[in-house]
Parts: structure tokens; sequence; C-alpha cells
């Protein structure tokens, strides 16, 4: 029988009266060697990190100017109020996004959702008072926050088990790509002698959002999730696209494994809601509880601290609303360079390691760094050393947290799990935290932000902790074994 013809292999009347079949999709997915397939899916779907990099990047480098906007007159807490109306999008964004993305598909919704961001990223830029503005960034973080479920589902379903980890982290990092894209451009167009005031900071937004339009190209010929497809009844297709796929292997000269093992699934309709509720809170309900977990402490950690890092640069270092960017260039570049390097030990060492190491060396080293700048005993480029290390774990963690929830739970509800993660991990840890911050940077009292850094500092400890003895030792597994999905016709489940 051909690899073709097994997606289709068998059908029956099963016990409950529903069509079953069998379906070695997901074994055809895992064989594949590491290809051009696979290194074209991470450059088109990936750069959505960069995309969301270049936004967080350009809203934190922009502060100053903002502040300086005869238009709009924005103070430190006004600034973080915009970064959380950012975020409390993304997390509006991610629910709604990502329960359609479970429903009708993979492919639609990364198409919609960058739309979106399109359109409000190039609306951010015509902003005429504070409410606009926090408006449209509202809308962007939708955008952003329909990417991250979109993308990350898609990304995991079709990454073979032995790379998933690694390229997760190294995808999610690439965030810091876009944060030096974004810390470019301000450095140039913030500068008075090119544009600065008022225009300079609308340019940043406009040319941001134009950079977004090249992307849809790049996606038109990613085909639909193959895993997708077989647990929604539509085995042909997904036997179809993956006949494409290995064809431009055998093109080759690749000779691919025969005789796959089959999963046996079981024809079922939607998905209520109810349902839903109970495989995340009820037969997950541990994997849940480290979701929720890595993902808040991650989301205070990085938004509290990294909205407001031009704040503490300008406020406390002195350094000139226009070239806080130079400062950033560094400190992305620790980012990017964490995953990127520690992201092979996720898949050889070991996920619970791994995440409650990082996890906790960026706690300890935030609270000691926090000690020292409220002991003024940092300068500019010290404190963005002491940030580039801290950051170099934190990178590390954070994208972790992603994977965490996107391979822990069935692919039936994948988009929505990491949906809802994300978004009561950011309304807790996220939403609050450039606020908080804001405020406290308002005070000009280095003590009370160094409150703040210790807050983070225990968050990212007690998400250490928990992950060392709850988390999921998912390296080199099939998402199936994981996970089993609920359309599987076995009656236990992983």
């Amino acid at each position: 029988m051909t690899d073709e013809q097994t997606g289709l292999a068998r059908r029956n009347s099963g016990s409950t009266g529903a069509a079953t079949f069998e379906c070695d999709v997901p074994a055809r997915l895992d064989r594949l060697p590491w290809g051009r397939f696979h290194t074209l899916v991470v450059i088109a779907l990936g750069i959505t990190w960069i995309l969301d990099g270049l936004e967080v990047t350009l809203a934190g480098s922009v502060a100053g100017a903002l502040r300086e906007s005869p238009t709009l007159g924005m103070n430190a807490a006004d600034v973080g109020l915009a970064a959380s109306a950012y975020l409390v999008g993304a997390v509006f964004g991610g629910i709604f996004f990502g329960w359609l993305t479970d429903r009708f598909g993979r492919r639609k919704l990364f198409f919609i959702t960058l739309a979106l961001y399109v359109a409000a990223t190039i609306a951010t830029a015509f902003s005429w008072n504070l409410a606009s503005f926090a408006f449209f960034r509202f809308l962007t973080g939708a955008g952003i926050g329909g990417e991250y479920t979109a993308i990350n589902s898609t990304i995991q379903e079709l990454i073979p088990a032995r790379f998933r980890g690694w390229t997760d982290l190294a995808i999610n990092g690439s965030f810091w790509v876009g944060a030096a894209l974004g810390a470019g451009l301000s450095i140039v167009l913030l500068d008075p002698d090119i544009a600065g005031g008022d225009l300079g900071w609308r340019l940043c937004f406009f040319v941001g959002g134009v950079l977004g339009l090249f992307i849809f190209a790049a996606r038109f010929w990613i085909p639909e999730s193959p895993r997708w497809l077989m647990t929604h009844g539509r085995s042909a297709e997904a036997s179809d696209v993956m006949a494409g796929i290995e064809g431009r292997y055998r093109a080759r000269g690749h000779v691919l494994a025969e005789n796959l093992d089959c999963i046996k699934l079981r024809e079922r309709g939607p998905l209520r809601f109810r349902e839903i509720f109970e495989t995340l809170f009820r037969l997950h309900r541990q994997r849940s509880l480290v979701g929720l977990a890595l993902m808040s402490a991650q989301a205070f950690f990085y938004n509290a601290i990294f909205f407001t890092y031009a704040l503490v640069l300008t406020d406390f270092y002195g350094i000139p609303a226009a070239q806080v960017g130079w400062y950033i260039l560094p400190f992305a570049l620790g980012n990017f360079l964490g995953p990127l390097l520690l992201g092979r030990l996720f898949d050889t060492v070991g996920r619970r390691i791994m995440i409650a190491s990082t996890y906790a060396i960026s706690g300890v080293l935030l609270a000691l760094s926090g000690y020292l700048f409220e002991q003024g005993l940092l300068t500019a480029q010290t404190q963005t050393i002491a940030w580039m290390v801290i950051f170099f774990f934190a990178s590390a963690a954070a994208s972790s947290a992603y994977l965490t929830v996107s391979e822990t739970f069935p692919l039936e509800i994948r988009a929505l799990a990491i949906a809802v993660f994300y978004a009561v991990g950011t309304g807790l840890g996220g939403v609050a935290g450039p606020v908080l911050f804001g405020r406290l940077i308002e005070t000009g009292s280095r003590e009370a932000v160094f409150m703040g850094y210790l807050f983070g500092s225990v968050l990212m400890i007690a998400a250490a902790t928990v992950q060392a003895f709850w988390g999921v030792a998912a390296e080199r597994k099939p998402l199936e074994t994981v996970a089993r999905p609920l359309a599987s016709s076995d009656q236990e489940r992983a």
C-alpha cells in the first residue's frame, strides 16, 4: 500500500457508531529529514516573532518621543497604559483567533491575523491623541495574539519531533531580530537631522506596517496542517498534502521509510466549549497549572521590564530618547543568542531540567542586578550588560513557555490552548506589568523600581519550581504521544 493510500487505509464503525479510520500522517511527518520545506516553513511563519519584536521595540524605543510629542503629550504612566492596551489586544485576539484556528484551520487564520496586524500598525502612525493611539495598539496586539496561536500550532505540527524543541525556541528567539530592526529604525527615524519629533515616531510605525505586507507572498505556498486535516475528517486531503511534501524529498533522491505506524481516529463534529474546558482543566489540569505558571511569570518578567526599558534609561541614566536604540541593540543580541545556543539542550538534556534551570537562573540574576541598580552601582552601559546576561537565559525560558503550552495538549485544541495560556498569563503577568512599572518609574525612586524587579524575580523562581515537579518530558516524542488526540479511538488518552 502506498503512502498516498494509507491516510484512507481502513474505515469501520466503532462501538459508539462513529466511523473510525487509520492514519499514518503523524509518522510520515516525523520521519522526514530536515529539508528545504522545513526551512521555508520557519522563514515564512517564524517571521511573526520578528514582527512582534519590531512592534514591541518600536513602542519601547519611541517612548521618549511619545512623551515629547506635541500631539499626544503622554507621560510615563500613559506610555505604560498604551503598552498594556497592546497586551490586552493580544489577549483578546489570541482567544478569538485561537478558537477560529482550531475550528477553521491554520492556513486561513494566519492570513487574516497578518492582515489585521498590518492595517492596525499603519493606522498607529496616524494617531491623533492618546485614545486613538491606545486603540490602534489594541488592534495591533489582537493581530499579533492571533498570529501566535495560528503560527505556533502550525509550526509544531509540521516540524519533525526530533527537531521540535530547538526549532521552536530559535523561532521564538527571532523576536529579537525584530527588536534589533526596531531599534535601528528608531535610531535613524528619531534623529532630528533625519526626521525626529512627531514625524519620527509616526514613520517608525508606518515602516513597520509596510514591512508586514511582504510576508503575505512568502505564506501562499504553505499547505494546511495535515495533522489538523486528519482530525477534522479530511484524511484524503491530509494524505494529498503529505504526498506533495514527500514528493519534494523523493525528487532530490531521498529514500523515505515505509511500513509506518498508524493511529486510529474516529470522525467527530466540532468541539463544544464544555469539552474544551474539561480537557484543559480536568483531564490535563496538571499540565494547565504548569502552562499557567510559565506563561504568567515570563509575561510579567518581559513586558514589565522591556516595555519600560527606555524610561529607565532616560529617567535614571539621562540617555536622550533618540539614543535609546543603541542600548536596545546589544540587549536584543543577548536575547537572540539565548534560545539559539541553548535550544538544542531542550531536545537532548530534556525539557524539565532546561526549562526549570533557565527560569531559576533568570530570576536570581534579576534580583542581583536589581539590587545593584537600587544601590546606584550601575551605569547605563553596565545596566545593559547585566540585562544582556539575564535575558540570555530569560529569552530561552520565555520561548520554552510557548513550546510547553503548544505541545502538551491535544491537537484539536492546540491553538486555543496556546491562546488560553497566553491570554491568562499575559493578563495576569503582562498587562499589569507595564502599568505598574510605569508608575514605579514615575516616582523617581530606585527602591520602588527594585521592588518591582524583585517581584518579577520571585515569579520566575516559583515557575521554575512548578516546572521541576510537574513539567512534561516531551523531548523527541511525537505530538500524538505527548498528548493523544481527542479523536483517538483508543479509550485511554495520554
